[in-house]
């Protein structure tokens, strides 16, 4: 019967954190549109922040309950997944056109501090607070990058709406409001049932963290993905994926490391070099002609998910 409770309590988590985010993502962007904030910007900084959302509250959560090994497993799995199983299953579906700066800027940048991440982690075997003051000041080097690009890009303010069809500062601030509730709810409430399926299975955090937990924080990017990709619009899909994996290391990572130090166990060696090789395999696979992630390659990235996946069992 426990098991089937925390099972109930791990969907109840992963359904809050879900929610919590759409509903912070649509608040925030709402807002930011009302100050007449480039839409361009809105969808860099805010959206990308929204969806790394529930891999922030978990691993900020499961830091300070002392479960280092969903912490550091929930943003390795999860940007191993997204870029192997989820840009995998949407090229499939669709090739997927990649933006330049992506390919010269955003994955080389990805690789680095993934490499640092790996690092300073192993190195000491924890990210302690000077690593994530480190993590933290490429953090906001990147934002400073996503304003030069955006300034430069073509994104200007939304179009003005009717003044009945604007919503209310109040509803707005209430969805922000709601959103980061439901967000830390479902976060202690996942963490803690992923914790006691672990007790219970007799599993390993580290790989509770990698396989369950990243798979329910990777769920947002998850059906955005493959929801473009049916409907023809994944071209900036790639972009996407790769700068949530950026901020899963830099500002989640960066921020758990800052209020607590995180524990990162020998263990996590070959994850850290499969959340290279992966990166890596994304490059290699769009650097052709025409720019594109092709069928082909999402096959190859599926094909080396379930490799990875067959290690983990």
């Amino acid at each position: 019967m426990e098991m089937v409770l925390q099972l109930f309590l791990l969907a109840v988590g992963f359904t809050l954190l879900i929610k919590g985010a759409d509903w912070f993502v649509e608040g925030a962007s709402k807002v930011a549109d009302r100050l007449g904030i480039p839409q361009l910007v809105i969808g860099l900084t805010i959206v990308a922040m929204g969806t790394s959302a529930p891999e922030a509250a978990i691993s900020i959560s499961a830091a300070l309950k002392g479960s280092a090994d969903i912490a550091v497993g929930n943003v390795v799995g999860s940007n191993i997944m997204n870029v192997l199983l989820i840009l995998g299953m949407t090229a499939l579906i669709t090739p997927l056109m990649v933006q330049p700066s992506t390919v010269r800027y955003e994955i080389p940048f990805l690789i680095i501090i993934t490499v640092i991440f790996a690092a300073v982690g192993l190195w000491d075997h924890v990210v302690g607070g000077i690593d994530g003051a480190l993590l933290w000041g490429l953090f906001i080097l990147y934002l400073a990058y996503l304003f030069v690009m955006a300034k430069k890009g073509q994104g200007g303010p939304a179009e003005e709406k009717a003044e009945g069809e604007k919503e209310s500062l109040f509803k707005m601030l209430g969805l922000i409001v709601t959103g980061c509730i439901l967000i830390v709810a479902g976060s202690n409430i996942t963490v803690d049932a992923a914790t006691a399926l672990a007790r219970i299975f007799k599993i390993d955090e580290r790989i509770i963290g990698l396989t369950v937990v990243a798979f329910g924080t990777s769920l947002p990017e998850l059906v955005t993905s493959i929801a473009a990709g049916i409907k023809k619009k994944a071209d900036i899909a790639v972009g996407n994926i790769v700068g949530s994996n950026i901020f899963n290391i830099l500002f989640v990572i960066g921020t758990s490391a800052a209020i607590t130090p995180v524990a990162y166990q020998a263990d996590f060696f070959v994850d850290s070099i499969v959340c290279i090789a992966a990166s890596a395999l994304l490059l290699l696979c769009v650097l052709n002609k025409e720019r594109k992630l092709k069928r082909f390659g999402g096959a190859v990235m599926l094909a080396a998910y379930a490799g990875y996946f067959a290690y983990l069992l």
